[in-house]
This record gives C-alpha cells, sequence and structure tokens, in this order.
C-alpha cells in the first residue's frame, strides 16, 4: 500500500514569469533546493518519532529526489515539474509500520511528522521561492555582464 500526499499551492502565478526568465534546469534546481530545505523538518521530525527495533527504519527517513525502483514503480504517472520525497527509503516496512498490519496496530511516524510541519512548509514556500529566483537572476546578470567585459 502506497501513500500519496499532493499539495498544491495557489497564488504563485507571478512566479511564472520570473521562471521563464531564467534558463528551465536553474528553475527547477531552485524549487529542489526549496522544497528539500521545507521538506527537512518532516524528516526530521519523522525520523525522531520512528518506532525503533533495529534503528534502520529510523536512520532511513531522508529527503531527496530518488527513489527506489518499488517507490519509483508507484510513482510512475506523476506529471509534476519536478518533485522532492520526505520519507523512508526503500525499506518495505515503513508502510507495515505505518498503517499496521492484521497482527500489529499501526505506529505512524511520517503523517504525524506532516501534520506538525505542513502548515510551516507552505506559509514560507513563496518566500523562499523569490529569495531563490532574486539570487538565480543576480547571478545571472553578473555572468552577463562579466562575459560582455570580455566580449564574448
Amino acid at each position: 500500500m502506497s501513500l500519496k500526499v499532493s499539495v498544491r499551492v495557489e497564488g504563485l502565478s507571478e512566479m511564472k514569469d520570473a521562471f521563464l526568465e531564467i534558463p528551465k534546469t536553474t528553475g527547477k534546481n531552485i524549487i529542489k533546493r526549496v522544497l528539500a530545505k521545507r521538506a527537512q523538518p518532516i524528516a526530521t521530525d519523522a525520523s525522531a518519532g520512528a518506532p525503533v527495533n533495529t534503528g534502520k527504519l529510523r536512520g532511513s527517513v531522508t529527503v531527496g529526489t530518488k527513489l527506489s525502483r518499488r517507490q519509483a514503480r508507484a510513482a510512475r504517472d506523476s506529471r509534476s515539474y519536478t518533485e522532492v520525497y520526505a520519507g523512508p527509503g526503500a525499506l518495505a516496512q515503513s508502510t507495515l509500520q505505518e498503517f499496521g498490519t492484521s497482527k500489529d496496530k499501526p505506529q505512524p511516524f511520517m503523517r504525524p511528522a506532516w501534520d506538525r510541519a505542513k502548515g510551516g512548509l507552505l506559509n514560507n514556500l513563496a518566500t523562499d521561492l523569490w529569495a531563490e529566483i532574486q539570487k538565480a537572476a543576480e547571478r545571472i546578470a553578473r555572468k552577463t555582464a562579466r562575459l560582455a567585459k570580455k566580449g564574448k
């Protein structure tokens, strides 16, 4: 069983024009950096709340863009511009711990972490994106000026 949570943030249409002014790869990298920064508290909280038997589950909670083969198959239909994931890696027992089984009660650690952190993630997302866009625009302007000075 796979849990997929989608979030849609409204009111960011002004950023579209700003993103069109920078290279596409730079825009994707900006989004990845900001989302990873905002997802880190979720991963930290989930790791702290994960049940400990051997410690593997607690140590597997990370933030990144790579998924295991099993996770990638489950997310195959995604049509997102870019995605960042926070959660346990390829450990199959993470789902069993989160949702329980017919014999064991659930011990959720990801959902409570998300519930506690989602407000901060969404509230500061636009501010962080604008700051990163401005930094990228300044870098591009400096590079353009440097190239113009060299005569290229």
